[in-house]
């Protein structure tokens, strides 16, 4: 099964798009948002980054849900 790229539901500040990031890609949440931060006073990028991060991102699946995926596989 493929890992998809999703909100967190566990490590979520504003919306959970840093910490979705963070536990795709392997990294600690912090280091992701301070990078998040950096592009966003190097030019404000990164608010329209997140914006739209916000908008696409799917949320991440309920406990429940996974369990009964795993249960069907």
């Amino acid at each position: 099964m493929t890992k998809k790229l999703t909100k967190s539901a566990k490590d979520e500040k504003i919306d959970g798009v840093c910490g979705g990031i963070a536990e795709h890609f392997g990294f600690d949440s912090t280091m992701v948002r301070l990078v998040w931060v950096l592009f966003t006073l190097a030019g404000g990028a990164g608010v329209l980054a997140y914006i739209i991060a916000m908008c696409v991102m799917p949320d991440a699946p309920e406990e429940e849900e996974v369990i009964d995926l795993r249960q069907q596989n």
